[in-house]
């Protein structure tokens, strides 16, 4: 499978280029791996993101994904994440959550 996006380097409006990239992925990949909590850290220079999954009733979990990005990237990624929640919404409804599973932060280590 092969996604095509069109970038915008640069800075102001008027230094921006455009640029075509192609993203490959494999099958295996593609196929993707459930998590139900992401630990949450971070550095100055870098942000982590272990994506983890906890089955019922067990007494261990395993990190599925480990995310190592830049703290300007996690921006970015924080406001395409909002965006595309939003449209979520916007076609689905709201996404409830219960306050007290928002309250105690589950899901969510940090």
């Amino acid at each position: 499978m092969v996604y095509k996006f069109l970038i915008f380097f640069g800075g102001s409006m008027e230094q921006k280029k455009e640029q075509q990239i192609q993203i490959e992925i494999d099958d295996l990949t593609a196929q993707g791996v459930y998590s139900n909590l992401a630990v949450i850290g971070h550095t100055e220079n870098e942000f982590v993101i272990d994506f983890v999954f906890i089955q019922p009733q067990a007494p261990k979990a395993k990190v599925r994904s480990r995310i190592i990005t830049s703290p300007q990237h996690i921006k970015r990624f924080l406001i395409a994440l909002q965006e595309n929640v939003q449209k979520y919404e916007n076609t689905y409804g709201e996404i409830k959550i219960d306050k007290n599973v928002a309250d105690k932060k589950i899901g969510f280590v940090h």
